[in-house]
């Protein structure tokens, strides 16, 4: 932002062009698994990500950074929904939810290696470069499209049914109303829907919002700091894989319930921190970074069995991408208002 000179408004729009068109990326790839496989949709999407995230390291402006931006958003969109199916249909009903969590847990690994790859770029080179560096570090993703090419193959039982359906990858098929050749499933889409954009919005929120509020309203500056983020992410790691572990043991529907309460529980300690409590901070963020990872972890297992094989890419990848891109809002209408109450 500072290199550009851009100001609130372009920063804001660089992060929501982001999530829309990364919901957007999912959900077509969700169809294309369905139409092609699995393996070869989440090729595509690897290789789409490292390509547009080296050339954002490129960009000689803003509008061109824009661009960039949102291209890699397609690749980013399609490889979760990709990923978490084809491990899914690997995986027995009875260990899928910490097999999927185990895998999650991958992303606080990588959040940690992020903070540490950019505190040594921008200690090492001057800001001008150094933000290029990292998106160039993008580039590694594609080497694993290497292995996945020649070590991979979609789950063997779950692509032969796939390919035995005149529906695959159909959009219609998803919105298909109860009727008496069957139930349908419009019903499950349209409270899937509402289950991601609750978890995903309420996600976003936390992340945006509560670091904003505690440093404005609390006074602790602490926040951001790598020991705070320290506490944060190891909370993250943990959190996915005991929320794997217990969406097996309880349910997928009692885990997601059960984090969102203790969620909401982290949220209303962190409101009443007192001010300068900066120690008791550090502490409470690893039952956050726990929590809010935790639900996430039995997400994709619960919506991977919400669909029959010949459309379970088409109908994970619209429902938690319809998700996120509905849950992108809510930062917005949340800093709106803030502004017109007159808090943080």
């Amino acid at each position: 932002a500072a290199y550009f000179g851009l100001d609130s408004g372009q920063t804001g729009l660089f992060t929501t062009v982001t999530l829309v068109v990364s919901a957007v990326g999912g959900a077509i790839a969700g169809v294309v698994a369905d139409r092609i496989g699995r393996v070869k949709a989440l090729m595509i999407t690897v290789i789409t990500y490292a390509v547009f995230t080296v050339a954002c390291g490129f960009a000689p402006n803003y509008e061109t950074l824009l661009v960039f931006r949102a291209l890699q958003g397609l690749g980013f969109g399609g490889e979760w929904a990709v990923g978490a199916i084809l491990v899914a249909e690997y995986s027995s009903a009875r260990h899928r939810g910490r097999t999927l969590g185990a895998i999650q847990s991958s992303w606080a690994v990588g959040w940690g290696l992020a903070v540490v790859v950019y505190t040594l770029v921008f200690q090492f080179l001057g800001d001008d470069l150094a933000w290029r560096v990292m998106f160039w570090t993008g580039a590694l993703p594609a080497l694993l499209v290497v292995w996945v090419r020649r070590r991979v193959q979609d789950a063997p039982e779950a692509a032969a049914v796939r390919e035995k359906s005149a529906e695959k990858g159909s959009f219609v098929a998803i919105f298909k109303p109860a009727s008496a050749d069957g139930p349908g499933l419009l019903r499950t889409t349209f409270f899937a829907v509402l289950l991601s954009t609750g978890v995903q919005g309420g996600y976003y929120t936390l992340a945006t919002w509560v670091p904003t509020y505690l440093k404005t309203e609390r006074g602790l500056s602490v926040v951001g700091t790598g020991s705070y983020l320290t506490f944060l992410i190891s909370g993250a790691f943990i959190g996915y894989l005991t929320g794997g572990y217990l969406t097996d043991k309880l349910g997928r529907k009692r885990n997601i319930l059960l984090f969102a309460i203790l969620s909401a529980a982290c949220i209303l300690t962190y409101a009443n921190i007192p001010s300068g409590a900066n120690t008791l901070l550090l502490v409470l963020g690893f039952p956050l970074g726990f929590c809010m990872s935790a639900i996430f972890s039995g997400f994709g297992s619960f919506l991977s069995e919400l669909y029959p094989s010949a459309v379970r890419g088409t109908g994970q990848g619209f429902t938690y991408n319809t998700g996120r891109a509905v849950g992108a809002a809510f930062p917005t209408t949340v800093g709106f208002l803030a502004d017109s109450w007159g808090v943080g």
